[in-house]
């Protein structure tokens, strides 16, 4: 690995997330969660622009949850970690003869420049120091013209003062917990999905059956999840040490300063959730 290579990677959060991944593999999330939750990302892909047998990447493709949705849609598909999470993906989706599997990180994607029908990176780009060069890296594989989905972590920017407020002192948790030993870092998330994320949802879930507008209530984005989901995200949270967020316009500037055009963001949950696509030239200003 070159300095360039490790100066946009944390070691310690790649290690985090492939101790996530086998944890998690997946393979317990019932098919309604794993459906709903993929249309939530994939609402505003501009799946029938595709060419047919078109060849794409997943980069920080994971467990390969939701590698193993696209697989069947296209041509080929490069999943992309460089976690051990890589050799679960190989397990969950290595069936499907169109996919081909890269431990590789977001400086070194083994993928030509110009030579991508469609890219997507989900929840991934905001674990990494520099987020837009990790972005413009991406959009450099890209032809001209091709989508590339992306979903960073929102600011809340669309939330009130006092949620922002709350989730910063989340925040204060998550810094502790997650520089605890792997196992300790475990038994706290699952703890956290336990005892705060299954009653706020399910809280949530009821007080919208009554009638209420659960738009700022806290975890409600979960209430129609199953248990699974919420320890999984929980261990995602709180056990990550590398997080950053951005607003919409951040995202948006990022985006267009990577190589994209014609951006579109997603209204639903989750935030933020956009679609561009890549100018002539796919590379940084």
């Amino acid at each position: 690995m070159t300095k360039t290579q490790a100066s946009n990677s944390d070691p310690k959060t790649v290690e985090g997330f492939g101790d996530e991944w086998t944890r998690f593999d997946q393979a317990a999330m019932s098919d309604e969660d794993t459906k709903r939750l993929f249309e939530g990302y994939f609402s505003i892909f501009p799946w029938t622009i595709l060419p047919k047998g078109a060849v794409g990447f997943d980069l920080g493709c994971g467990s390969g949850r939701w590698a193993k949705l696209v697989a069947p849609r296209v041509g080929t598909l490069h999943c992309i970690d460089p976690s051990i999470a890589i050799e679960v993906a190989r397990k969950n989706i290595g069936l499907q003869a169109n996919c081909e599997f890269h431990r590789a990180g977001v400086d070194d994607i083994p993928l030509k420049d110009q030579s991508m029908d469609f890219g997507y990176s989900l929840g991934v780009l905001h674990h990494i120091p520099d987020t837009c060069a990790a972005l413009a890296a991406c959009v450099a594989k890209l032809k001209a013209g091709a989508p590339f989905l992306l979903y960073l972590y929102y600011a809340f920017d669309n939330r009130p003062v006092w949620f922002r407020m709350l989730w910063q002192a989340s925040d204060w948790v998550r810094k502790l917990v997650s520089r605890m030993p792997y196992s300790l870092r475990y038994a706290m998330s699952q703890v956290i999905a336990g005892f705060v994320y299954f009653p706020l949802a399910r809280a949530a879930k009821f007080a919208e059956n009554q009638g209420c507008n659960v738009t700022n209530f806290p975890l409600s984005a979960y209430r129609e999840c199953g248990f699974y989901v919420m320890r999984t995200d929980a261990l995602d949270r709180f056990g990550t040490r590398l997080e950053q967020r951005f607003t919409k316009m951040e995202i948006k500037t990022m985006m267009e300063s990577a190589g994209l055009e014609n951006i579109r963001f997603s209204e639903g949950i989750p935030f933020w959730c956009a679609v561009g696509y890549a100018k002539g030239l796919a590379c940084a200003d």
